[in-house]
């Protein structure tokens, strides 16, 4: 690992690269008159990933950059099912047909604040509006602060085979600078709890680069988590943005590590993962070497999108609830943030599209592109532009962000390959960033690049 890279790079702030073009790039041009068309369009044959957004949480932990909210009536939470289960009739109408489900995520906030029958329901919904497959993936991210026996038997019971644990860190300094506090037996018992049911599939969520952390209390809660033997590891550095998460101005920056400390701590936390067996996949994430997402990135099939890494192949990603985006062969679309737009939409039996992008034949050719780049830590831009139907020559031309990157050893070219160095991978999102013709590096939209 090269400091002298940190230190030049680490602090531009660049995107995370889960699409192709970003979020910050949608626009009000796409609504929900051009969602009902592409549903419409989709490919008789199309399979589709379901994402459910919901945006609840008990508590607000300082650190968080997603779309929640805290709700202490559980009345709301009861309402905001009904009408993702609304939305989800009206979308499975608007497709015209019961098409196949591969893969089904709940993210949140925190998803496991539903009633335990309000989930059974949720998943009852989807089964009955599409064909899930037997084999579907159906994953959770669960706080284990609140999770309840009746819960994870609601999870069993209706096919869960996969919970992401929000761990972040051990370190009850940290814990505290961060307002979650969360004992080490307590998520301990969460995944006794869960295998216990049945759902195997354990993925822990770790945050590094947060207030008081160094790299002595980053090694320490990776021995403490790897005493629960998780499946997968998600490695994210903790992106301050207090101008757009007002909760985050609660976090000391003075306490803060420097990028060069983030680093170090980055550094450490994937040398101990990898000293315990687990294969570093992309940018974030660990996994066991059996693992699917483990054999995904040795097949070379490893995929990218708003959930991060994923072994799942669709090109059809359908999105429910307040602020969840959806994929689809012709663009992106985001429905509405804020929750009460969201519903009054719903209940009044339109969409809640409220932005999107549609693509073009170059934004699809740099998608590919960028996605090899953060999956794979290299890409055949010859192949790629091949299949697009131009050359690489042009390509590489156009990418001027590239050159410095080649001259500090970052990238070799050999031909029209592009690799990153081994030595260098921490910097993955700066090669992307070099063929995003959409940047504006001026805007201080994203996380530091380390």
């Amino acid at each position: 690992m090269r400091l002298d890279l940190a230190a030049s790079y680490g602090e531009e702030r660049l995107p995370r690269y889960t699409s192709y073009p970003t979020a910050p790039h949608f626009s009000a041009a796409i609504g929900a008159e051009t969602y009902a068309r592409w549903l419409s369009e989709l490919p008789a044959g199309a399979s589709a990933s379901l994402y459910l957004h919901v945006p609840f949480c008990r508590e607000m932990c300082w650190y968080c950059g997603c779309h929640t909210q805290i709700v202490r009536r559980d009345g709301l939470i009861a309402a905001y099912q009904r009408t993702l289960r609304s939305e989800i009739s009206q979308v499975a109408e608007t497709i015209g047909r019961r098409i196949k489900v591969e893969h089904i995520h709940f993210g949140g906030g925190t998803p496991t604040i539903m009633a335990p029958e309000a989930f059974a329901e949720l998943m009852a919904a989807m089964r009955h509006s599409f064909f899930v497959l037997p084999t579907a993936e159906i994953a959770v991210e669960i706080g284990p602060r609140t999770l309840t026996a009746d819960m994870v038997e609601a999870m069993r019971l209706s096919g869960v085979n996969r919970a992401s644990l929000g761990v972040q860190s051990f370190d009850s300094v940290v814990q505290r600078a961060i307002n979650r506090v969360q004992s080490f037996e307590q998520t301990a018992f969460v995944v006794e709890m869960l295998r216990g049911a049945g759902i195997a599939g354990i993925n822990f969520d770790l945050i590094y680069g947060l207030p008081h952390q160094t790299v002595a209390s980053c090694l320490d809660t990776v021995r403490r988590a790897l005493e629960l033997a998780p499946d997968r590891f998600s490695v994210f550095g903790y992106a301050h943005v207090p101008a757009f998460k007002k909760h985050q101005r609660m976090i000391n920056e003075a306490v803060l590590p420097d990028g060069l400390a983030r680093h170090d701590q980055a550094c450490a936390i994937a040398n101990a993962l990898k000293e315990a067996g687990y294969v570093q996949i992309g940018l974030d994430h660990f996994a066991r070497p059996d693992d699917a997402m483990a054999v995904a990135f040795e097949e070379r099939t490893l995929r990218r999108n708003f959930q991060g890494y994923t072994t799942d192949k669709g090109e059809v990603l359908l999105g429910f609830g307040a602020s969840a985006i959806g994929h689809l062969p012709q663009g992106y679309v985001q429905n509405e943030v804020q929750i009460g737009a969201y519903a009054q939409n719903i209940t009044g039996g339109r969409l809640a599209t409220a932005k999107g992008y549609g693509l073009t034949d170059d934004d699809r050719l740099r998608a590919d592109i960028i996605e090899r780049i953060m999956c794979e830590f290299s890409a055949d831009l010859g192949d790629i532009c091949a299949r697009h139907g131009v050359e690489a020559g042009p390509m590489l031309k156009s990418a001027s962000r590239l050159k410095p990157l080649i001259s500090d050893g970052v990238v070799r070219l050999d031909g029209d390959r592009l690799a990153v160095a081994s030595d260098s991978r921490f910097l993955v999102r700066s090669v992307a960033a070099a063929f995003d013709a959409h940047l504006d590096p001026g805007k201080q939209l994203h996380s530091r690049a380390v």
